[in-house]
């Protein structure tokens, strides 16, 4: 396949108008995808822009969205060479989202998915109830229109949505796996990347992972393809990730590390056949106190210091010295930078790290009696995070009501001074407002 005729094959018999995306019809996804066969760079361009806003619109996936993986899995294969990788994230966007800002380092869960989806033929049996028993005309007329649009095909629970995207992509794995083999080094790293979310598929993508393993000397594939083996193993095949925390290459050995953390975190049973804790978390610390590397793998948007952290918090629960592992972590958050995904990740860090280190208390301890790795969290936390980070946190919860939940200062002006940290310039008694508006003092 490499005229846009046989990329295309069949477009021309789907009935688009009838399908819909954010904007409404998706009759001119046809369009787009010609586009993105053709010779004219810009064009090109502007027309992934337009699908990455129509069938992938922030997150949401519609009727017109799995109709287009086919001719987007083409693409990747035998497309314009600078169309190829952009077809590949793109479906795997319209697959999993956004799902390595939290769903990482344990991976996908794929059960739990399909388990919380709503069939259409659910949604259109509760519709019918619905309609069944109301009585006031405007809610009814409302109800009818939701139900038309059920029964065009239209998804209505996201979830259900989403799913129907992943399990296209997911058809298209006869014709993905040969990407693993492409001369493009960029083209076999997102392919890897692509892989690493399809747990079901295990049993066929393990054997072609550890095979390019084998070949692969791109440092950035390397690693990729280490973390997608740990993401869909649940052992260390033929001991090839412990092999790994030796190689030359920095970015190998660290994802090496962090695949060797989401085994032994989602499967306990094979914890005796894996390195020392000590020596996966002491791979994983050195990477994150590093100065940043030009290579990097797609995880979490490139940020693979907040992955590092996230992955030693998995650590601790099994360490003979969990506190010597909290203070390899504090090592890292000075280093961690935001990312277009995530601008503030810290902040939303912090959560999980009080989680994890604290308990529900009335008052604070004193600080000499907290012990040296909790000690160094808080003064890192009271040094970088600033005023705006104590109003709110991910999904509208404020930081400093968690802060109050474990006896912990909970203004940035307070936890300094508990801390030990000079304090000019702040102000102890202002006030907190959480993103609801509601004023809070301590």
């Amino acid at each position: 396949m490499n005229r846009s005729d046989d990329l295309l094959a069949g477009l021309d018999d789907i009935d688009w108008a009838t399908l819909g995306h954010a904007y409404g019809s998706a009759e001119d996804v046809p369009g787009q995808l010609r586009a993105v066969c053709g010779p004219d760079e810009e064009a090109r361009d502007s027309a992934f822009g337009d699908l990455f806003n129509t069938i992938f619109h922030q997150g949401s996936r519609f009727s017109a969205s799995p109709y287009a993986v086919p001719f987007l899995a083409r693409i990747a294969v035998a497309g314009p060479a600078g169309a190829r990788a952009d077809a590949l994230m793109l479906l795997t966007r319209l697959a999993v989202d956004w799902h390595d800002e939290y769903d990482l380092p344990l991976g996908i869960n794929t059960a739990t998915w399909r388990a919380a989806a709503v069939s259409p033929e659910e949604c259109l049996r509760e519709y019918d109830e619905a309609i069944a028993v109301e009585t006031d005309e405007e809610r009814l007329k409302n109800l009818r229109e939701a139900r038309a649009y059920c029964a065009a095909g239209h998804p209505i629970d996201a979830r259900e949505g989403a799913l129907r995207s992943y399990d296209a992509v997911r058809a298209q794995f006869p014709v993905l796996l040969e990407l693993l083999g492409d001369q493009d080094p960029e083209i076999r790293t997102r392919t890897a990347y692509l892989f690493g979310w399809f747990p079901e598929e295990a049993a066929t993508l393990l054997p072609a992972l550890l095979a390019r393993l084998e070949a692969e000397r791109d440092p950035a594939c390397t690693a990729t393809v280490l973390i997608a083996v740990g993401l869909l193993a649940d052992h260390d095949p033929d001991g090839r990730l412990r092999h790994h925390l030796d190689h030359e290459h920095p970015l190998p050995r660290w994802a090496a590390a962090t695949a060797l953390t989401r085994v032994l975190a989602a499967h306990p049973a094979a914890a005796p056949g894996l390195p020392p804790v000590e020596r996966i978390a002491a791979e994983l610390a050195a990477f994150g106190a590093r100065p940043a590397h030009e290579t990097a793998t797609a995880h979490n948007d490139g940020d693979l210091r907040s992955y590092t952290v996230r992955s030693l918090l998995h650590l601790m629960p099994t360490a003979e010295n969990p506190d010597r592992i909290l203070l390899q972590i504090v090592g890292v958050l000075p280093r961690i930078e935001g990312t277009a995904v995530v601008p503030r990740p810290l902040a939303g860090l912090t959560w999980n790290l009080l989680d994890a280190v604290f308990e529900p208390a009335a008052t604070a301890p004193t600080f000499a009696e907290l012990s040296p790795g909790r000690r160094e969290l808080l003064r890192v936390l009271a040094d970088l995070l600033i005023a705006d980070d104590f109003q709110s946190v991910p999904f509208g919860s404020s930081l400093h009501e968690r802060l109050t939940w474990y006896g912990l200062p909970s203004t940035r002006a307070a936890l300094r001074v508990y801390v030990g940290l000079p304090t000019e310039g702040e102000d102890p008694d202002a006030p907190l407002l959480d993103p609801w508006g509601v004023s809070h003092n301590r």
